[in-house]
């Protein structure tokens, strides 16, 4: 992994934005009477935040010191932990696909917490330390800012589309009512 380019190994996280943005694209084409903000959220979910963490799980239980060396930590338990971490967050985007908007929100804000945390630990190590391991800084910051706030953001844009639809279908009721 060390004879790729610097470019390419800081890089490759950013195809885990890249792909699902693509697949929802198609996806809103080919089928334009289904909801594009559910069709984006689904893609969202499923391929940034569950494929991403999957191959993060897979990536670290397979190559734990190849991973730390890549992040430019030391080698130690922390490897493991990490794996079993983004094994959750895997299962949680995989759920994604079929949840509410209210539950992709918590799924979101799941993986903020974490992810989010993740991202002050990397800039705190690039500017304390001068980590600038392909895996600590470039697309790795990208995923970890991006993958949950999208999520948050595709899921209350649903809850407030959805709450709007209703309010819509309540008033000429209310007005007949009144």
């Amino acid at each position: 992994m060390d004879t790729l380019p610097y470019a390419v190994r800081t890089a490759f996280p950013l195809l885990f934005l890249l792909v699902p943005a693509l697949g929802a694209l198609l996806s809103c084409r080919r089928n334009p009477d289904r909801p594009a903000l559910e069709i984006w959220a689904r893609w969202w979910s499923v391929g940034a935040l569950g494929c991403g963490s999957l191959w993060i799980t897979f990536s670290f239980l397979a190559f734990p010191d190849a991973m730390a060396d890549a992040i430019g930590f030391a080698h130690s338990p922390f490897q493991f932990e990490i794996a079993f971490a983004n094994l959750g967050f895997a299962l949680m985007g995989f759920r994604g696909a079929s949840a509410s908007p209210r539950e992709r929100l918590t799924i979101g804000l799941g993986a903020a917490a974490f992810l989010w945390g993740a991202t002050i630990g990397h800039v705190h190590q690039w500017f304390a330390h001068g980590d600038h391991a392909a895996g600590n800084t470039g697309g790795i910051l990208a995923d970890d800012v991006l993958i949950p706030a999208v999520m948050i953001a595709l899921a209350v844009w649903s809850i407030r589309r959805a709450r709007a639809d209703r309010d819509r279908a309540v008033r000429p009721v209310a007005a007949r009512l009144g």
